[in-house]
């Protein structure tokens, strides 16, 4: 018995050795994952599921494969040279950097206010309205902020690792526990939306599915910084780190659209456009199905989701927005991030006093807007990684370009459609 035991113990050791050993070796794929999995699988996809049941999951697998290769080329392209996405995008003209700039100021701001608004609203839900939505939005801004200045990359590398692990266990547990609970029969017809209503969910939807496309940048940026935590960080690693990050947000949406089907699709509540009354509506629509027992675990799976988001955004645009100042301006300012995070976290507060009310005019502003701006970037990724600047053996091969092709002419004829019909 003595020797069952310790036999047990050696596994479980060398279980545990090499989960951590893979574990050292992720980083910049989760920090993708975490951005990704927010407000485009928490509502866009539960809504989805909602209202369209599994109608849209042609949409969910059109958006990830044709964005795979332009997301794959942010940490392809920084392992293979030593430099960031933003550098490449200066080599090929500092035109192409300067519109960046633009693009990203002019979105930043509603991204992030729309993934805090959201998570605020569950934390509030989740508490019991201890305090109000309006706190929770500027002590989770705070908080991010703080944790992000003290504790840097690293922190952030280490707390992601956590905060998905508990964000795939609670949303899958929650899944299979929908799935079970449903008695009607399934049906996986394809939908189409025809009216313009539906074509403008469509649209926001798809925008931000999996992500938007500048997280790319954002990846390249956290790659480099994670090689140099970890100096034998490859370019077959990060390429590891990645898939595993990609299809982990694929494999999560498919998730919530299910939860969105089996808990809410016969139900004739709509959803409010306030992110406390939304948060509330997620959560007792959850728990008036499965009962109240799942209360915590579709709390947990819900704020974990949105927390992810909310610090890996708020990390990340101020990364690319300094790297991009340095770019361009001959004055280095080592302080640049530290400015652009304090930018961003009072902008986020002040238009969350603004749009409080309208949380989802808020979101589908900036899903749209991601979508119409993605072409740029699905452009721009594809000639740095295919131009004379990335080393010749790291180049897309003919079947990446075959799929960047189609992915470009994918995202210019949706756009094109959507403001025909959409608008």
């Amino acid at each position: 018995m003595v020797r069952i035991v310790v036999f047990v113990v050696k596994v479980l050791k060398n279980v545990m050795e090499k989960i951590n050993h893979i574990l050292k070796k992720l980083g910049p794929g989760l920090l993708f994952a975490g951005a990704a999995i927010g407000v485009s699988h928490l509502v866009q996809s539960t809504k989805a599921g909602a209202e369209f049941g599994f109608g849209l999951i042609w949409a969910l697998i059109i958006a990830n494969l044709f964005k795979y290769p332009f997301f794959q080329y942010g940490p392809r392209y920084a392992l293979s040279t030593g430099e960031n996405m933003l550098v490449g995008y200066k080599k090929l003209s500092r035109y192409i950097l300067l519109l960046y700039f633009v693009i990203t100021l002019a979105t930043m701001f509603s991204i992030q206010t729309a993934v805090t608004i959201v998570t605020a609203g569950i934390a509030n839900s989740i508490t019991g309205g201890i305090i109000s939505t309006e706190l929770w939005t500027v002590f989770i801004t705070v908080f991010c902020s703080m944790v992000l200045i003290i504790g840097k990359y690293n922190t952030l590398d280490k707390i992601i690792k956590y905060i998905i692990i508990i964000l795939a266990i609670s949303t899958i547990t929650a899944t299979l526990m929908a799935g079970f609970e449903f008695e009607s029969t399934i049906s996986f017809e394809q939908i189409f939306p025809k009216d313009s209503v539906g074509i403008i969910f469509l649209i926001a939807f798809m925008g931000w599915m999996p992500a938007p496309l500048d997280v790319s940048v954002w990846h390249s940026i956290w790659a480099l910084e994670k090689k140099k935590t970890l100096k034998n960080y490859s370019l077959e690693n990060s390429m590891f780190d990645f898939n595993i990050g990609y299809l982990g947000t694929a494999f999560l949406g498919i998730c919530f659209i299910s939860l969105g089907y089996f808990v809410m699709n016969e139900s004739s509540e709509s959803f409010s456009e306030s992110a406390g009354v939304f948060s509330n509506q997620l959560i007792e629509m959850y728990t008036m199905s499965l009962g109240n027992w799942s209360y915590y675990i579709i709390g947990i799976a819900a704020f974990s989701t949105m927390l992810s988001t909310t610090i890996t955004t708020l990390d990340a645009s101020p990364r690319a927005m300094s790297e991009t100042t340095k770019l361009m301006f001959k004055n280095v300012n080592i302080n640049g991030y530290s400015i652009w995070l304090a930018i961003l976290a009072f902008g986020t507060i002040i238009i969350f006093f603004i749009f409080s009310s309208q949380m989802g005019l808020l979101i589908k502003i900036a899903t749209i807007l991601s979508f119409l701006t993605a072409p740029f970037y699905a452009i721009i990724n594809y000639l740095v990684i295919s131009s004379k600047h990335t080393p010749k053996e790291n180049r897309p091969s003919t079947i990446m370009h075959v799929l960047s092709i189609l992915g470009i002419i994918y995202l210019i004829g949706f756009s094109i459609f959507f403001l025909i019909k959409g608008i």
